[in-house]
């Protein structure tokens, strides 16, 4: 203004004296204009101050007293006292719906339907409070009184009532509190999680404590966006956990999830989705109720229900919301689901209906721990219009009860008139009417309004000097600040008639403790919530839910709800591209692992010593294997090796005692003694590869078996040597005479046995053989065998043995046309022939067999192998020496001698 004025005198000095007469009268006039606006707003002050004054406001305004337009305050109830405590409840449940063109003011929401339930944490309400004003105990001295306010589960009434309560009064201003009485201490509410989360938006801006009895939801734990907020009641977190553990207790892995479309169905049904994922099972569908609509969206909701496969289906709702979606539910006769219910319904009177039983008969979920009120149900049967001729929700109430209609009193409600046509004529006894009293959520308004009390009572006991705030002061409760009393609440710790201990934490969220509750049948014919169990957040986990499943009764035989049939044992899941983990089909375990558990994700290998079942579902101890000596072959085996040492000792025997006869004597008589004692200990060496394999024996039983017929087989080559040197010998003029004798024979047995020595030890030495389980070859057995440590040491061993036995069969077939008397050619012939059939046998039977039969396969060659020398070297020899003395005498040899030495005349 200023400006505009300098730049008007700038303007005025340029025109001359008479544009200056012209600008000091314009000057004087708007001086005087402004004189008497100075008055005017005096007035104006002075006139908001009166009127405030009268109103006992606590500010005024200096912008002509404008406030926000309103309608009437209607559904309320209130008391006055020292201390004023608010509660908001959801008296009624519904509300007309109205067609809003903006041509015409708004009318203003109608609500209807008064629900039974929530008329009583209403009277839960007021029965703490006047226990309270009736202890002498407990804030004496001090009345407390009460704003009730019915939020109908609108939001805009939740703010509407918080707004009124703040202000005091009506109309409801904002920033304003016009009471006449009282000091607004703070609010218990609300129901509704939205509507807690709007009034905790309001509340926390001045401070004001709430405590709500029924909201759930977790974003209200967040301390800094709602430093105000408490609430009795455990928050979602805990809950959404525990309904995700009944889903897996009862093998449920398909579940359809639905909610209201409210924070606390969304936000929950979000965190519930969360937690059945994260256990291992699957969400089907997510459907959401529509409450802004008239029958809240539920047809869509039914035929998603009816399409789906799954056969459970969690609803995260209010009672009120979930009603449209059960009468249609009812109407269509959908039944044989099994229905998941939240705290929020789980107990619910409203739902509580015959024409419902079809549908939710069998309904399990969790329900607010049961309390103790003592009083209360006789507060409540004590109820009668004339008592209270204020409470018009109790006129209300009264009329729902007995269907009866109050035609003295012109009753209405929220502009609803009863349409019953009953005559309710006060006589009647609400003690017959009043069984089913929820004591759950009663409950926690109970400790909600007495959280209050212990807080007031321990700011009254606060000492000056040693208070909590700034210099050690102390609240006084004729001034008090919300903030002060918050304080106290944040601090509260006490214990309720029935020994429940009441605290906040950290997040003003209370211990979470619930009942699971069951549907069914009760003996008069009516639906009831029977306790089943019981779950603990305080407990560890893994131990927080028990449920007595004998207590059950559901509305189908064995509910499943299933994407896919369970696999069976032996069998785990594959998942189907495109499709959900928990739609699969089923595949058989491979060889040599199990599943022993239904619907098992991966297979499981055995334990080295054990081994699956022809149904792949168990694990079973191996069999084990060895060549032992109670089984029958190993019993015919050590027979046989032992029968068969005993005749080489037999016939060692024969040329002992036969040791001058000519046929004795004529085949170096101290060889084929050695030789039998070697084929001895060949039969013998056996015996080594029959029982337990122990380390000792796997060290000894290849090296004794190679050692006895090295020298078995040098003794043979040593003889077929020694026929070869003493035929040749006799030619004349010849240098081999100087070779005959004993020394050769030894010599050269020696030299084979050292040979075959130093190969063992070698072999002992670097890779020794060592005992083995073998459990990767036949199915459900394990070998217990030598492995022989380094196998290339093995068949060196057994090829030297092969070579021995290969030089002594060519010498022997280059020697076989001497003189028949004095030459065991043919025979040494035969025996090596044989013995080099068995091994070259024995090769590729070792690789087709295993286990015990390898061993037993390897004792054969042993023996067969002992067999052809003992046979074709001396048994000839022993039969002409027992059974045909008259061929053992030099007349004869001598003869035979001189036959084929005149035959190979003619015979080169």
């Amino acid at each position: 203004m200023n400006e505009k004025v300098k730049g008007i005198k700038k303007e005025e000095k340029g025109k001359g004296e008479k544009g200056k007469e012209k600008w000091k009268r314009e000057e004087r006039g708007r001086e005087r204009k402004g004189l008497y606006k100075i008055p005017y707003l005096l007035i104006c002050e002075v006139w908001l101050l009166y009127i405030c004054a009268m109103q006992r406001c606590d500010g005024v305004t200096s912008t002509g007293g404008c406030h926000i337009p309103g309608g009437n305050i209607s559904g309320y109830l209130d008391q006055f006292g020292d201390l004023v405590i608010g509660g908001t409840f959801p008296i009624h449940v519904k509300r007309i719906y109205s067609e809003t063109d903006f041509t015409s003011k708004p009318e203003d929401l109608k609500c209807q339907l008064l629900e039974a339930r929530s008329y009583q944490m209403m009277q839960a309400f007021v029965f703490t409070l006047e226990e309270i004003n009736k202890n002498p105990d407990l804030l004496p001295n001090i009345t407390l009184g009460f704003q009730i306010y019915d939020t109908c589960t609108v939001v805009r009434r939740a703010a509407e009532g918080t707004l009124w309560m703040l202000s005091g009064g009506e109309p409801s201003v904002p920033n304003y509190h016009c009471g006449e009485e009282g000091t607004l201490a703070g609010i218990v509410g609300d129901s509704g999680s939205t509507c807690s989360i709007l009034m905790a938006e309001i509340l926390s801006l001045y401070r004001y404590p709430q405590i709500s009895y029924f909201s759930t939801i977790p974003l209200l734990s967040n301390r800094n966006l709602f430093p105000s907020f408490f609430r009795t009641v455990p928050s979602d977190t805990f809950q959404t956990r525990g309904l995700a553990e009944i889903i897996l207790y009862f093998g449920w892995t398909w579940v359809g999830l639905l909610a209201s479309d409210n924070d606390y169905g969304q936000l929950g049904i979000q965190v519930v989705k969360q937690e059945i994922v994260q256990a291992g099972a699957c969400v089907a569908f997510i459907e959401t109720i529509m409450t802004g609509q008239p029958n809240s969206g539920a047809p869509r909701i039914i035929n998603v229900i009816k399409d789906s496969l799954a056969k459970v289906v969690l609803v995260l709702s209010s009672d009120s919301d979930f009603m449209p979606v059960v009468e249609e539910l009812a109407r269509q006769n959908i039944t044989g689901k099994i229905w998941i219910a939240s705290e929020s319904w789980s107990t619910s009177i409203l739902l509580n209906k015959e024409k419902f039983q079809p549908v939710l008969m069998g309904t399990i979920g969790f329900a607010i721990h049961w309390g103790q009120m003592p009083g209360f149900v006789e507060h409540l049967n004590n109820l009668h219009p004339s008592k209270f001729p204020t409470d018009h929700f109790l006129l209300e109430f009264w009329e729902k009860t007995f269907s009866c209609k109050w035609t003295n009193l012109h009753t209405r409600v929220d502009g609803i008139l009863n349409q019953t046509n009953n005559e309710c004529i006060g006589d009647e006894k609400l003690e017959n009417a009043m069984t089913n009293v929820d004591l759950r959520i009663t409950f926690n308004v109970y400790t909600a309004v007495y959280t209050f009390a212990w807080a007031i009572q321990n700011l009254l006991q606060c000492v000056p000097g040693k208070g909590p705030f700034l210099n050690g002061t102390c609240a006084n409760i004729s001034s008090l600040h919300p903030w002060q009393l918050l304080h106290y609440i944040k601090i509260v710790d006490f214990e309720t008639k029935d020994k429940n201990h009441i605290f906040f934490d950290d997040k003003g969220d209370p211990p979470a403790l619930y009942d699971i509750v069951n549907w069914q049948l009760s003996s008069t014919g009516s639906m009831e919530q029977k306790i089943v169990g019981r779950y603990d957040s305080s407990l560890p986990e893994g131990t927080r839910m028990k449920i007595n499943n004998a207590d059950i009764v559901w509305s189908t035989e064995t509910p499943q709800s299933k994407c896919s049939p369970s696999c069976p044992l032996g069998s785990r899941k594959a998942t189907i591209p495109g499709k959900p983990r928990c739609c699969f089909k089923c595949i058989q375990c491979p060889k040599g692992e199990i599943a022993n558990v239904t619907d098992a994700v991966d297979c499981q290998k055995c334990s080295w010593d054990t081994w699956p079942n022809t149904q792949q579902d168990m694990c079973l101890p191996r069999i084990i294997e060895f060549l032992s000596y109670n089984e029958s072959m190993g019993i015919s085996l050590a027979t046989l090796s032992i029968v068969s040492s005993l005749i080489p000792i037999g016939a060692l025997r024969i040329f002992i005692h036969y040791n001058t006869t000519p046929i004795v004597r004529a085949n170096n008589w101290s060889l084929s003694c050695l030789l039998l004692i070697a084929l001895f200990f060949c039969f013998l060496s056996s015996l080594a590869f029959i029982g337990y394999p122990d380390s000792e024996k796997c060290l000894l039983r290849q090296v004794a078996f190679g050692l006895a017929f090295t020298l078995c087989i040098s003794c043979v080559l040593a003889k077929t040597i020694t026929v070869v040197i003493a035929f040749k010998a006799t030619k004349p003029g010849t240098r081999l005479r100087r070779w005959t004798g004993g020394k050769l024979s030894y010599s050269v047995i020696v030299i084979c046995v050292l040979i075959q020595i130093s190969i063992c030890l070698t072999w002992l030495f670097y890779s020794p053989p060592f005992p083995e389980n073998d459990t990767q070859t036949p199915s459900g057995v394990i070998i217990l065998n030598c492995n022989e440590g380094s196998p290339f040491a093995f068949w060196v061993m057994l090829g030297y043995l092969g070579l021995l036995a290969t030089v002594s069969f060519i010498v022997a077939f280059l020697a076989r046309r001497l003189p028949d008397s004095f030459n065991e050619a043919k025979y040494i012939t035969f025996s090596m022939l044989a013995f080099l059939c068995v091994w070259i046998s024995f090769i590729p039977a070792t690789l087709s067999s295993r286990g015990k039969y390898t061993v037993a396969m390897e004792i054969f060659a042993i023996l067969s192998s002992s067999w052809a020398i003992v046979v074709c070297i001396f048994l000839p020899k022993c039969f002409i020496i027992l059974f045909r003395p008259h061929l053992n005498v030099r007349q004869n040899l001598i003869r035979k001698v001189f036959d084929q030495s005149r035959t190979s005349e003619f015979y080169p």
